[in-house]
């Protein structure tokens, strides 16, 4: 059973303030984790997390992040915006993007951001829009094939659509070199939430064996390794969570193993762990308003997939616990199910859950990262407000809900339009 870090109590002393639905998030349990990452990898001198902005954009959260010298891992033109908004700037802002705008290669460079190009021809846009390479640049890695930890597939690097050939990466680093690059990173990211400790130890056995080949072939100095993303968090109950002392651990002793024979004993090591920074201490609020009786059992709430998509799009399991209901016996087949007009909206199928009655509040488990930010307006449904759960207790809220007003706000309305919509 997984446990909640919030009380049906204090759930329903913020609901009195703050209507359902909304995220909530765990403050505690966020510094808690950012200090065990910084711990797992501090025997690497240059490790810095650079937390994956797309998977929770809120400046609290990511200013909690910054206490621990977290950088940020920006994919477009407003994540850039906001991370330099809340004061990261240079060398704590890693520009991850791929089929780039020429505009958004020149904020990132105007905030002095490590550039990663996804593809080689993005070289001569590059240097187009600056008239110059900056001196230190990274480059995205894809092996291709697949990517198996023992005899399980963990996914197909050669079906993304992101990086750069084993061949490709080699003539990059030449180019670069060519045009005044100093400083080289190496970037890559080859499965998707994985629940292992083994992923990171494998993924930088086939990195650290590139960067020694990359250093003698083409003669660039390589300063940082970028684990990338895919270290993941244990949706379902019964899943063993990662152990990132371990992988921390495991990653060490293969860094002692290829680089430090190779004389690179100085690479700087990054992560960009959005998932497992953030993931486990975000929550969907939710209350129950209908239920339905029909061919199954359904029970509607006033949340929706526009405030978490995970389940509609993906078939994504998140847990669910009905406040003060955590004893009970889940004798109960629902579907929990939001108000869209299509038939995946659901958060559940076919889940067993205690008897569930009007009013109740549900917890939907696990969606402090790509729970908000994949949030959309379709149906015209509005966005939720996020509140944080300080350490002492308190609350806050750190986004308002919008509004009708918010969702018509980019219409060019005709007068009597603006009249009546305010």
């Amino acid at each position: 059973m997984k446990k909640t870090f919030v009380t049906k109590e204090k759930l329903e002393e913020i609901a009195a303030k703050i209507p359902t639905p909304f995220h909530i998030y765990d403050e505690a349990g966020i510094r808690r984790n950012a200090e065990l990452v910084k711990k797992a990898f501090s025997w690497n001198p240059g490790f810095r997390e650079y937390f994956a902005v797309k998977a929770n954009p809120n400046p609290t959260l990511i200013k909690i992040l910054g206490e621990y010298d977290c950088g940020c891992d920006c994919s477009s033109e407003t994540e850039l915006m906001l991370s330099n908004a809340m004061g990261f700037t240079g060398d704590h802002i890693m520009f991850s993007s791929n089929v780039t705008p020429d505009c958004e290669y020149a904020l990132a460079n105007k905030y002095n951001a490590i550039i990663n190009l996804d593809d080689i021809t993005h070289i001569e846009s590059l240097e187009k829009t600056l008239g110059y390479i900056p001196k230190k640049i990274s480059c995205r890695y894809n092996p291709g094939g697949v990517f198996k930890i023992s005899n399980d597939i963990m996914d197909n690097p050669g079906d993304a659509k992101y990086g750069m050939t084993t061949e490709q990466i080699f003539e990059a680093f030449k180019i670069l070199k060519s045009k005044g690059a100093e400083e080289f990173g190496i970037h890559a990211f080859l499965a998707s939430n994985t629940v292992t400790n083994d992923y990171y130890p494998m993924l930088a056995e086939v990195l650290f064996e590139l960067a020694v080949k990359l250093g003698k072939e083409t003669g660039c100095h390589i300063g940082f390794i970028n684990l990338s993303g895919g270290v993941g968090i244990p949706y379902k109950p019964d899943q063993e969570p990662n152990d990132i002392l371990k992988i921390g651990e495991g990653v060490r002793n293969v860094y002692e193993k290829v680089l430090v024979p190779a004389g690179m004993g100085d690479v700087a090591i990054y992560s960009e762990m959005g998932r497992f920074m953030m993931g486990p201490y975000g929550a969907l609020v939710t209350r129950a308003i209908h239920e339905k009786h029909i061919y199954k059992e359904y029970i509607g709430v006033d949340a929706c997939a526009a405030n978490l998509m995970r389940p509609a799009i993906y078939g994504a399991y998140h847990h669910i616990t009905v406040a003060g209901k955590e004893n009970e016996p889940c004798d109960h087949k629902y579907d929990v199910t939001g108000s869209l007009c299509e038939n995946s909206d659901k958060f559940a199928i076919d889940r067993m859950l205690p008897k569930i009655d009007m009013g109740d509040l549900l917890i939907i488990h696990d969606t402090g990262a790509h729970g908000y930010s994949m949030g959309y307006n379709y149906n015209g449904k509005l966005r939720s407000a996020e509140v944080l759960l300080k350490e002492d207790g308190s609350f806050e809220m750190i986004r308002r809900a919008e509004t009708p007003k918010d969702y018509f706000a980019t219409i060019d309305f005709t007068e009597e339009y603006r009249k009546m919509f305010g």
